[in-house]
């Protein structure tokens, strides 16, 4: 099964910018789609953005398009989720995710990186 840790997060002042970075092992992620979500304190956690195994397709939420990006290296076995122009709703802990060929959801998570955005 793969494993995933997030690295990255940290304090950023109001549009600034900040890459998070999610590292796979027991896995590679050309095989997973691969996702981020993210949960602000007394929230739920919210989807942010998806790469699809095949084609690189990508999928964003309304509130980050034209802000994120998600991307993978595979010779490193890592995604990427680049964040501009940073607001102060985007504080959350950031989870990336992996979805298996047999599974209908995403099944495999990191613990979380921290974003703080300042105003």
């Amino acid at each position: 099964q793969v494993q995933l840790v997030e690295s990255g997060g940290g304090l950023v002042q109001a549009g600034g910018s900040l890459r998070l970075a999610c590292a796979a092992s027991g896995g590679t992620v050309s095989n997973y789609d691969m996702a981020w979500f993210r949960q602000a304190p007394g929230k739920e956690r919210d989807f942010v953005a998806r790469l699809r195994k095949y084609g690189s397709s990508t999928n964003y939420a309304d509130s980050v398009k034209g802000r994120f990006t998600i991307f993978r290296d595979n010779d490193k076995n890592t995604v990427y989720l680049q964040m501009s122009s940073l607001k102060p709703e985007d504080t959350a802990v950031y989870y990336c995710a992996a979805r298996s060929t047999a599974s209908q959801s995403f099944n495999y998570w990191g613990q979380g990186t921290q974003v703080t955005v300042s105003s």
